[in-house]
């Protein structure tokens, strides 16, 4: 999401950056195509407007001419005005009562059934105790799909195929008192805003369970047109948060920088895959910086933290300071990494890596890499000086790949194996790099 958006306004941003002084035309041209930019990415008209006409108030003044890098500090402006228009701070989910009830609501083909799924997931993972409830009676592929995903994370499914959707929900809350779970994520039947009888039937569902939180999932591919549903939805039961999905596909970014400004609801998550442990709380701040190539280093991190083990981080350091990290350390740390998720995810959230992000070089290559690492055997992998000519050859073979791609990776190997060592032996004199991840 927003690739296109913030390949242009990045190098616009360079280009103003690279001058010592700014005049008003050059501000002004600067802002004829950061409105381009935007309209572009399907950001509502309206929001455009309004936004261009915060930043121009700020950025043709002294803020910026009296500013000794007025380049950085149109930046700066465009940032907080894009942190502004899409809530400006982090909003997290009220679950005060128990059990708490959460309504998952929205066009068909959104992206519901799995995004519930998500949710639970993340809330389990809080520690929390979430209850799905099947509400989207009028499929059976729908409830056995919430089934599958509900066991594949350990979440128990609630369903009754006889009792009506807000039937269903009251029985379902009911069922969580009963088995003590904390939350009900309720997956409602996808709807289109003009079925009037469909949209009378989530008010009904509403109605009989009071949900603290009455969330919308909407497909970040549809731009600018999700704020017309959210107005739709949010008319019928008062929305109190939007989840946006499919976050990870081209989408051009205009849901995310229209609905919070025209409909007042703000963004809680970003479903960035099809995995159920892809979604990722929605930070506007964040989000500016990485539309403005600044990177979201942040939420990189957090996610490394809950893929990492601490203990085995701390075990890791130790091996590397004693010279003996194998290739069996590489290769964990190579499949941790991809629990994080694609590359070209990861290289979005870096400074500047949105203009790498399209890359498939990088990502075959990992491929390839774990691919001939796991073509090793245990022996090979704890010492990999008994590697030779033939056994080389074997790995090839069992990889898929070629000699000269095995030789490449031993010898990638070895300089990270030289680098880490020569990291190691300098340890007296200052932290040692993995110390500031907190493994001492």
């Amino acid at each position: 999401m927003f690739d296109s958006l913030s390949e242009r306004l990045t190098s616009l941003f360079n280009r103003l950056r690279g001058k010592g002084a700014l005049t008003e035309d050059d501000v002004s041209s600067a802002l004829r195509e950061i409105r381009l930019s935007l309209l572009e990415a399907d950001v509502h008209y309206k929001v455009v407007k309004e936004l261009i006409e915060r930043i121009r108030e700020r950025a043709i003044g002294s803020e910026v001419f009296d500013s000794l890098t007025p380049g950085q500090q149109v930046l700066k402006i465009v940032r907080d005005e894009l942190a502004a228009t899409m809530g400006e701070e982090r909003r997290s989910l009220s679950l005060e009562s128990r059990p708490s009830a959460v309504i998952l609501v929205g066009l068909q083909g959104s992206g519901k059934t799995t995004t519930a799924a998500k949710l639970a997931a993340s809330l389990k993972k809080d520690g929390r105790k979430p209850l799905l409830v099947a509400c989207d009676l009028r499929r059976p592929a729908a409830v056995e799909q919430l089934e599958r995903l509900g066991e594949g994370i350990g979440v128990p499914v609630f369903k009754d195929l006889e009792l009506s959707p807000p039937e269903a929900a009251r029985a379902g809350l009911a069922a969580a008192a009963d088995t003590l779970r904390d939350v009900v994520i309720v997956d409602t039947a996808g709807r289109l805003q003009i079925d009037e009888d469909m949209m009378a039937e989530i008010g009904e569902i509403a109605a009989s369970i009071e949900p603290e939180e009455r969330i919308l999932v909407v497909d970040a591919m549809t731009g600018q047109e999700a704020v017309n549903v959210a107005v739709a939805f949010d008319e019928r039961i008062d929305l109190t948060g939007v989840i946006l999905a499919k976050a990870d596909g081209d989408a051009r970014g205009g849901a995310a920088l229209s609905i919070r400004h025209v409909t007042g609801v703000p963004i809680v998550y970003l479903g960035t895959g099809e995995r159920v442990d892809r979604l990722e709380p929605f930070h506007p701040k964040r989000m500016a910086e990485r539309i403005l190539g600044m990177g979201d280093v942040l939420t990189l991190i957090e996610r490394a933290e809950e893929q990492f083990d601490g203990e085995r981080a701390k075990d890791l350091v130790k091996r590397i300071r004693d010279d003996r990290f194998t290739l069996q350390d590489f290769l964990e740390q190579l499949e941790q990494m991809r629990r994080l998720g694609p590359l070209s995810q990861l290289l979005e959230h870096l400074p500047g890596g949105a203009n790498l992000a399209g890359s498939e070089v990088d990502e075959m290559e990992l491929r390839r890499t774990l691919a001939i690492l796991r073509a090793m055997t245990v022996e090979e992998r704890l010492n990999p000086s008994i590697i030779g000519g033939s056994r080389k050859k074997r790995i090839a073979r069992g990889s898929g790949t070629k000699v000269r791609d095995v030789n490449r990776v031993l010898s990638h190997f070895e300089a990270a194996r030289r680098a880490l060592k020569s990291f190691g032996s300098r340890r007296g004199k200052g932290r040692f790099p993995a110390d500031l991840l907190g493994a001492r």
